[in-house]
């Protein structure tokens, strides 16, 4: 398939695209050469193919997903990569496309930030059976990531994201709302998570944070467009890369982001799920992206617990939160009495979960006020 990658309205190169495999096979004339996905490199005037192919195949539902195989058989497709082109690669995280040759289609006809999509792949990926209608595969879940079961819907003209949770607690819609309330106490920019219930189960709600003009470029992005060498800390690498870009204010950022992670003890902040924003078609930076994504956190899915989290792993710079959160440069910005009384919030939070029991949910309210204390000491040090 002879198509043109495209960055909203700009057309950045010609490519052709095997249509069973789904990767690029070649690419033609380049003709915005800066507007390729950040970290996709060149070498003599030349793309890297299988940069821009990772990154491509990145683009994708991942096998991790929870329920995927029963959804690709509903859906009739056999790997995930697939739905690529269904959808021409649209996202609702970045205004990258693919235009197929001679199509006549434009960014305005087919945005998913300006235009309705069709439900019923995210149907599919909550495990709804379809009603045997020819499926519309158009939809921006072909292009969302992460292994918890989530779709796009709209809502009073709004993209709304809709996650589950996971076994046995069904606790990471909790969390997300519970991280949202330490957020807004503490003047992190945050993205906001409710909590809903659909089919006896709690999912977290949320509007996408990206607009028509905005884009979210990963910190996997970020980090690939300069060679690490084996001395320099993947977090000095992240903010140097950063610094070269011109970003600014991404210590301010990362302090913020890992504080929170050490009080809820995030156990998944990997480097697809924070970043930076900019303007898709001036490529100017915004800065540091809004927290989003922190439901894997406050012992989501433990039987058995450690001291309060201590021994819990973290990510994506230091293997422990007790070494991580000493990457934090200041706390001048924090005023810790606004955490009083959090613990609280935390149990009305749990209370609707009939999965925690009293048990649990008084050992994570405790635990949680806890690790308050704990990042006192860490103040005080």
């Amino acid at each position: 398939m002879d198509c043109t990658f495209m960055h909203k309205y700009i057309p950045v190169a010609e490519i052709v695209i095997d249509e069973k495999s789904t990767a690029i096979t070649e690419i033609g004339r380049i003709f915005a050469p800066e507007h390729f996905p950040l970290g996709v490199f060149f070498a003599d005037d030349e793309v890297d193919r299988l940069a821009l192919n990772e990154w491509w195949n990145r683009r994708s539902i991942p096998t991790s997903r929870s329920g995927l195989l029963e959804a690709l058989q509903t859906l009739n497709i056999g790997y995930t990569q697939q739905l690529l082109t269904k959808c021409y690669g649209l996202s609702l995280s970045d205004q990258y496309w693919i235009c197929p040759k001679d199509s006549g289609l434009t960014w305005d006809a087919v945005n998913f930030f300006d235009n309705t999509f069709s439900e019923d792949v995210g149907n599919a990926l909550f495990g709804i059976k379809s009603t045997g209608k020819k499926l519309d595969l158009m939809s921006p879940d072909n292009t969302s990531d992460g292994w918890l079961r989530k779709k796009w819907k709209i809502a009073a003209d709004k993209r709304i994201l809709v996650k589950s949770g996971s076994n046995p607690f069904q606790q990471e819609p909790q969390n997300e709302k519970m991280a949202t309330e330490i957020c807004r106490r503490l003047s992190i920019p945050h993205v906001s998570y409710d909590v809903i219930w659909e089919e006896e189960l709690p999912h977290s709600i949320c509007e996408n944070f990206i607009t028509p003009q905005t884009e979210l470029v990963s910190a996997h992005q970020i980090a690939l467009t300069k060679e690490k060498n084996e001395e320099t800390s993947v977090y000095q690498h992240f903010v140097d890369c950063c610094d070269t870009l011109g970003i600014v204010d991404i210590k301010i950022g990362l302090d913020r982001m890992l504080t929170l992670d050490y009080l809820i003890v995030n156990e998944d902040r990997h480097l697809n799920n924070f970043g930076a924003i900019r303007n898709a078609e001036t490529l100017k930076w915004i800065g540091f992206a809004p927290i989003f994504d922190s439901g894997t956190s406050l012992w989501h899915d433990h039987l058995t617990f450690g001291h309060s989290g201590k021994q819990t792993p973290s990510k994506p710079f230091c293997d422990s939160h007790t070494e991580q959160i000493k990457l934090v440069t200041t706390f001048d910005w924090l005023d810790i009495s606004a955490l009083n009384g959090v613990e609280d919030v935390f149990e009305q939070i749990l209370l609707s979960n009939l999965r925690i029991n009293e048990e649990r949910r008084v050992f994570l309210c405790q635990a949680l006020k806890h690790r308050v204390k704990m990042l006192l000491e860490v103040m005080k040090a």
